[in-house]
């Protein structure tokens, strides 16, 4: 089969809020700086740890613009109405002191939803088949939505009108409970959206909560293609003192999650694509962040001198999840496993 040619672009800027995005030019500057070191394959280690040490600073001053959660999305037009992920995200205030407003075009009135949508007629697909499937995204451990600021403006301005970040609760201590929630979620997203199926992208523990819902909960009815970013699909040995906190626990090789992850899947209607680095200091190892399940449709994509928290905001690996997507679009195949430089 034939390798996708994963493009190294830089991610453009879009109108946005004034703060964050002068917060956005402030991070991209220290990593312009940091792709000058030596790109050779010794100094990949230092230049990635440069690269994270800079994304982590420019998070830092990000991460208090994520904390409250987003307002979802307007439907496009009257549609059935549907269950609000409890817990996974606060719905959002009502507008101008709860009024009513007539629907219109471009927005419809919430209503008290029931707890199980019903099945979305073929008849209210207001954006089916014209735009592409929502795209859900999923922020790591002790993280928030902020994360993803470059990957939403990039996937916004490359023509993907749906695009969503959710915050798990930080004082969720089960992935299982995170990926319940995730589930109606998705419905939600669906029976807004018209979409019959969505799709997820996880940054390291996002990932293994998306595969979870899909591969033990019976997402993949719902989603299209999960990406994961620096997932432990293996587990990870990083930190053992951390092993208290619960979640911690589960993403550890000899968790029960990561044993139920390995069971057979059959039929899993759900395309993987997996982002791994070896470069990743918070994989180990670092192969950790691979696919290898007999059952599953899994690509891995392996990113050259990428290191845990630069993925979400690389270029390379943003262009990689936009031609990831596209192809899940289309009937061609990719290759078992993708070299990026």
């Amino acid at each position: 089969m034939q390798a996708l040619p994963f493009l190294s672009a830089p991610v453009i800027s879009t109108p946005l809020a004034a703060a964050p995005l002068l917060i956005a030019r402030l991070v991209s500057a220290p990593l312009r700086c940091a792709r000058l070191l030596p790109t050779r394959a010794a100094a990949l280690p230092l230049r990635s740890t440069a690269v994270d040490l800079a994304v982590l600073a420019g998070h830092l001053l990000l991460y208090p613009t994520g904390i409250s959660p987003e307002r979802p999305m307007p439907r496009p037009a009257p549609h059935p109405t549907a269950a609000s992920p409890e817990g996974f995200l606060t719905p959002a205030a009502p507008t101008a002191a709860g009024a009513p407003t007539a629907p219109t075009a471009q927005t419809a009135p919430r209503t008290a939803e029931a707890p199980h949508p019903a099945p979305i007629s073929p008849t209210l697909l207001p954006t089916e088949g014209r735009t592409h499937p929502p795209v859900l995204l999923l922020h790591g451990f002790i993280d928030n939505r902020s994360v993803f600021l470059l990957l939403r403006r990039s996937l916004h301005r490359h023509g993907w009108r749906h695009v969503e970040a959710l915050n798990y609760s930080p004082l969720t201590c089960d992935l299982r409970k995170a990926a319940e929630l995730l589930g109606r979620h998705v419905e939600e997203t669906c029976a807004r959206t018209g979409h019959r199926r969505v799709d997820l992208v996880g940054h390291s523990l996002g990932g293994l909560i998306a595969r979870y819902y899909v591969q033990r909960l019976g997402g993949d009815a719902r989603v299209r293609t999960v990406i994961t970013l620096g997932t432990p699909h293996s587990g990870t040995r990083i930190a053992p003192l951390l092993s208290a906190h619960p979640l911690v626990r589960q993403m550890r090789p000899d968790s029960a999650v990561i044993a139920e992850l390995s069971r057979p899947a059959p039929n899993c209607r759900t395309q993987f694509v997996a982002f791994w680095s070896e470069e990743d200091q918070v994989m180990v190892p670092a192969t950790t962040a691979r696919i290898s399940h007999p059952d599953l449709l899994a690509y891995n994509v392996h990113v050259a001198g990428v290191g845990h928290l630069a993925l979400p905001v690389n270029g390379t690996v943003a262009a990689g999840i936009r031609e990831a997507l596209a192809a899940a679009e289309s009937t061609e195949g990719a290759a078992d496993a993708i070299s990026v430089a």
